[in-house]
């Protein structure tokens, strides 16, 4: 039985609006997010692909596939931010990087979140998984961590009724579950850093924490709560932020072996066999047909997964695109995403339009039929008409896109500008690469014509240059990407850093 009641009352009502009407025909809905999986790693987007993901492969043949969907970030926690409250995480304080072991909230409480929003019909609404927005841990009177103490200002406090996971990646300290908000460990220890594709860093654990046994107690954990929420009345939003194929490259012995690649190809397979598993849970529930699962990626495949060892097998996380997690390149933020809902969504269609994760807020409001408040969801458009086969007209004006050094880059139909020289990330030419090289400080690719990135054409285009220039700069200055009033960015914001 889930402790839901263990949240404070006052903390509760704290995220919550006034109850609207709900309808008998709305979805439950279930947002799987993969965390580091390339777009070449799943099998339905890589013909090429020596990893043979079945069980996603059969959730985009049962809804759609969207062939040119993006993350908000090239990185986890900026991505993770905008698909809970549909903005784009460069705005808040976060101007590079990602939140880190012991770092405070990142989301203002008072902020929209899908949770929060969706609580509004009376939706159940649970965080199963890998956290990585900030905590604020408990302090002892000398000022010390205390992690008997309560953790204010997560999930609970952003519109979920339940929530059991991790804080951050299953590398970064400390090791902990932690339910609702209080750690589930009766001692504590330290354990040390471990090396290779199993790494982690050297931190206080939890008597009851396994790094190996993560994954599966998370999908035991959505499995029930998917089994007990469809036994209620009301419709259920469960949010299953997964820990894999990220480091530590963990693959349990039933997987080992099984891809004909490496760990990491091995470790895949286990995200898909999560994927089966809660395919099977609504099956046996009899509420398949009327749940929107989504599965996606939080950003590309990272060089953890050691990709010179892939391609020894001839794959490649990033299928055809440049550059990998961390980057301004495709290969850092274009990611798998199908999405499933056989009472509404045709089965076996496909999507060419660009999408972002910042989307969903606006989908669901679109399914509520209920527009979200001029104040939330800033960047996140409204997908139902793609969904629901109803309309072919282009949603997104443009889409922004940020790499772990906060570099930018704006997606326009064909032609995508990057405001940096080189990857912006981890690939060659790093940020000081570029420097060194002396490259332009403006990237003009034209995607249908050279998907790779490989021909810088800013010098050919200079009018297009400054109209997609002052398309970005428009977007910070207004601090929205979407039609409606204008709204405030939480820090200064400057398009192009001054080397």
């Amino acid at each position: 039985m889930y402790h839901y009641f263990l949240v404070g009352f006052v903390l509760i009502l704290s995220c919550q609006s006034p109850e609207k009407p709900v309808k008998p025909e709305l979805p439950n809905i279930i947002y799987i997010l993969a965390d580091d999986l390339g777009i070449g790693d799943v099998s339905v987007y890589n013909a090429d692909s020596r990893i043979n993901t079945m069980a996603i492969d059969a959730l985009a043949r049962s809804g759609m596939t969207f062939q040119d969907a993006h993350s908000g970030s090239s990185v986890c926690t900026p991505t993770r931010y905008g698909i809970l409250t549909g903005r784009y995480a460069w705005r808040t304080r976060l101007a590079k990087g990602v939140t880190w072991t012991y770092d405070p909230h990142l989301i203002d409480p008072g902020r929209t979140t899908v949770a929060s929003y969706l609580k509004q019909y009376r939706y159940q609404t649970a965080c199963i998984g890998k956290w990585h927005l900030g905590l604020d841990w408990g302090k002892d009177a000398n000022g010390e961590y205390d992690f008997t103490l309560p953790i204010q200002n997560g999930p609970n406090e952003n519109g979920f009724d339940y929530f059991f996971g991790i804080t951050a990646s299953l590398d970064i300290p400390p090791y902990f579950y932690i339910e609702n908000n209080r750690i589930t460990a009766e001692t504590i220890d330290t354990i040390g850093a471990m090396g290779g594709k199993k790494f982690w860093r050297e931190s206080p654990i939890g008597n009851d924490f396994v790094h190996e046994e993560v994954l599966p107690t998370l999908t035991e954990k959505a499995i029930s709560f998917i089994k007990e929420s469809s036994q209620k009345e009301d419709p259920f939003f469960l949010y299953f932020p997964l820990t894999a194929p990220h480091t530590p490259i963990l693959p349990t012995a039933a997987f080992q072996g099984k891809s004909g690649t490496n760990e990491y190809g091995d470790f895949v397979l286990m995200v898909d066999k999560v994927v089966q598993q809660i395919m099977e849970t609504l099956e046996a529930a009899g509420i398949k047909e009327n749940t929107l699962v989504i599965f996606t990626s939080d950003n590309g495949c990272s060089p953890m997964a050691d990709f010179a060892e892939l391609e020894s097998f001839g794959h490649d996380p990033s299928y055809i695109y440049r550059g990998h997690k961390a980057d301004i390149f495709e290969g850092g933020h274009r990611i798998p995403f199908v999405a499933s809902w056989p009472a509404k969504i045709p089965e076996g269609s496909n999507c060419s339009q660009t999408i972002c994760l910042t989307d969903l807020l606006g989908t669901v409001a679109g399914i509520m039929g209920d527009p979200l408040p001029g104040n939330a969801g800033e960047d996140s458009y409204d997908l139902t008409s793609i969904l629901f086969n109803e309309s072919p007209k282009i949603l997104r004006e443009a889409t922004v896109h940020h790499s772990i050094e906060g570099c930018f880059s704006l997606r326009k139909a064909e032609w995508k500008i990057c405001f940096c020289p080189g990857s912006g990330g981890w690939s060659h030419p790093t940020p000081k690469e570029a420097g060194e090289l002396a490259l332009p400080d403006i990237q003009l690719f034209n995607l249908s014509d050279d998907p790779a990135e490989k021909n810088n054409l800013a010098g050919e285009h200079p009018e297009l240059v400054d109209q997609l220039t002052q398309l970005m700069q428009q977007y910070i200055d207004t601090g929205r990407s979407t039609p409606g009033e204008k709204q405030s960015n939480d820090r200064e914001i400057i398009l192009q850093e001054a080397d």
